[in-house]
């Protein structure tokens, strides 16, 4: 099979790797759908991030879609042919993090494509995959996989909304509006957020913003004022969601939440200085999110039901010979928001 591996920075190649075996309770994957995820790309353009870097070749991915072709022994409820989305989150399921139900904190976990353990985990993008049949989630008939594919990043977002709290009435500001930030919106208003208002640097990602449900969008560059009047009387969002990594968006949004507003950040950076002053006047709380687990299964299902649809988010499609022009377009925000990989 064809794998897509990354050697260090820049230097991306399309080898050929050796299918696994399929053992007992796995089921092999003809996979379909690959799509680029910020992680990869930071794999990509600088060899990985923060203290997480490529010691070795890694096949990267993880958010992925196919159809079965091959059941290992014992596996019931599937059938060859059935088409199904991956959930990347394998924790270990023994250690006192899954046990106390917060797998996405494993302290074993083989997350696909992730250069955080030694040896790295393979990832998913590679044209076949084993993977246990207690990771896959079926594809409901007229569903693409391209649509399917889409799970893995809205899980994020449900897990990141759920960490927020109860949205219902509430007033939410999501900075930072690429894919992470768009399905946050589209998460948020299906939670019951009375108004969402989206941030960014860039007009066209704020139209995509637009589209997928934010009542309004501000260019924090050319109209960062507006913002900024938010702040009046000590602020005015509830919840802000910052999926942006950006140390001026964190300091923007703690002007204008209320007091005793919560943020939840997504966006993954570089260290940042953090008003404490403001956090302690307004008694802010400041919550991370990270990764997912159970929320997968729904993400599937809220795409199975058309209760989300991610295709207005898809830029394109680039067939596997293409990959590194996938790469380069994905990591060009002015002209994408999700790119995949067709396998």
């Amino acid at each position: 099979m064809k794998a897509i591996v990354i050697h260090a920075a820049k230097d991306l190649r399309i080898e050929d790797r050796e299918v696994e075996a399929l053992g007992p309770g796995q089921v092999e994957i003809a996979i379909e759908a690959g799509g680029i995820c910020g992680s990869d790309l930071h794999y990509y353009n600088h060899g990985g991030f923060g203290t997480v870097k490529i010691r070795e070749p890694m096949i990267l991915g993880h958010e992925v879609a196919g159809t079965i072709r091959a059941l290992g022994k014992g596996v019931s409820g599937f059938a060859v042919g059935d088409r199904v989305a991956v959930s990347p989150s394998r924790p270990c399921n023994s250690c006192r993090y899954c046990l106390g139900g917060r797998q996405n904190q494993c302290l074993n976990m083989r997350f696909y494509g992730s250069a955080m353990a030694m040896p790295h985990i393979q990832g998913a993008f590679r044209q076949r995959l084993v993977a246990q049949s207690r990771q896959c989630y079926r594809i409901a008939d007229g569903i693409s996989a391209n649509e399917a594919a889409f799970a893995e990043p809205l899980a994020v977002t449900l897990h990141a909304v759920d960490r927020a709290g109860s949205l219902l009435g509430k007033r939410v500001l999501v900075t930072g509006c690429g894919p992470i930030g768009a399905l946050t919106i589209i998460a948020a208003r299906l939670h019951g957020a009375r108004e969402i208002v989206a941030t960014d640097v860039l007009d066209g990602v704020l139209a995509k913003a637009r589209e997928v449900g934010a009542d309004r969008s501000i260019n924090v560059v050319s109209d960062g004022h507006k913002l900024s009047a938010y702040g009046t009387d000590k602020g005015y969002f509830d919840v802000m969601f910052e999926a942006s990594g950006n140390e001026q968006a964190v300091r923007a949004g703690l002007e204008v939440l209320q007091p005793r507003g919560v943020l939840v950040q997504l966006g993954l950076g570089g260290d940042m200085a953090i008003p404490q002053n403001t956090i302690v006047a307004k008694e802010i709380e400041m919550r991370g999110t990270f990764r997912f687990h159970e929320e997968f299964a729904l993400a599937v299902d809220l795409i199975n039901q058309r209760r989300v649809d991610p295709r207005p988010l898809l830029t394109g499609i680039f067939p596997l010979e293409d990959t590194v022009q996938a790469f380069r377009t994905a990591g060009d925000r002015s002209r994408s928001m999700k790119v995949q990989i067709a396998f």
